[in-house]
């Protein structure tokens, strides 16, 4: 967990990497559109800019490493929701669900992160590098899905349930759904992958 910094404190001494991911997080935290500066995140932490680019050679490099937190932050998430569930198709549900509330929480992070992270690839065997968040819905198709299915029919399995959540929070953001948490979990819950 990274350290906890007030938004206006200026960086001292520790880990100077991790207190420009909280600042950057808290930043996207107030906002609806990412818009984040090295320089500006420099002189928040009271450091130079020069000693933030030891640690970000670019703005690019600032805004993948909280692209990446982020989805790790909504596994996390995920993770817990899943257990507190009981896991199966209940916990892969909560997943779902999960995302969506977390979207409408995180708004500018949300979209920071499908702005940085390019092509998915669903049927990649380390599923990690892409974040905790991907983690979670392979490990959530693979609790649903026969054994026998193939690598092919979890992908599309995978990207059936992303898309439904995805879909369902980007159209909450964009404002042509009300945010309505009764309604997010039915939609949800229609999710069965049985007789897939």
């Amino acid at each position: 967990m990274l350290p906890v910094l007030p938004v206006n404190a200026p960086y001292h001494h520790g880990d100077l990497r991790a207190a420009a991911l909280q600042m950057g997080m808290e930043r996207l935290a107030n906002q609806e559109q990412p818009d984040l500066g090295l320089r500006a995140l420099a002189r928040d932490l009271g450091v130079s800019a020069t000693a933030l680019y030891r640690h970000f050679p670019n703005k690019d490099a600032l805004l993948d490493a909280l692209a990446l937190e982020g989805l790790n932050r909504l596994g996390q998430h995920q993770a817990q929701a899943a257990v507190q569930a009981g896991g199966g198709h209940d916990g892969f549900a909560e997943v779902g669900i999960t995302y969506v509330t977390w979207a409408v929480e995180n708004p500018a992070l949300l979209r920071l992160i499908y702005n940085r992270i390019g092509l998915v690839d669903l049927t990649a065997d380390d599923p990690t590098a892409m974040g905790e968040a991907f983690h979670q819905l392979r490990a959530g198709i693979a609790a649903m899905m026969p054994d026998e299915m193939s690598k092919d029919q979890r992908a599309a399995a995978a990207l059936h349930a992303w898309s439904l959540v995805h879909g369902l929070a980007m159209l909450i953001l964009d404002g042509q759904v009300e945010y309505d948490p009764a309604m997010v979990r039915k939609v949800v819950m229609m999710m069965d992958f049985k007789d897939n």
